[in-house]
């Protein structure tokens, strides 16, 4: 698992032409749905200082829980979550 800022390992996956941004997932806390979580395809965010797009929404990047690929890998994950949490 790769250590180091969300933001960071999100601009890795998104600008190095090695990586395939399409390959990966982020696991957002998203109030409201089920279990409080929600998946997102790294194709469809924006990044910005201190907040991420999805269109026209705003999301800080504290929500993000952890970065996933499509086969299960986590890549990232916030620090405190055990390695009980399933994404």
């Amino acid at each position: 698992m790769r250590k180091g800022f969300v933001k960071e390992v999100l601009s890795k996956i998104k600008y190095d032409a090695r990586e395939n941004e399409e390959d990966y997932y982020i696991v957002i806390e998203h109030r409201g749905t089920y279990g409080n979580i929600k998946k997102i395809p790294v194709k469809m965010i924006t990044l910005g200082h201190g907040y991420f797009f999805i269109e026209d929404t705003q999301i800080p990047y504290h929500r993000i829980l952890a970065v996933i690929k499509k086969d299960g890998k986590v890549v990232w994950k916030k620090r405190g979550l055990g390695d009980e949490f399933k994404f």
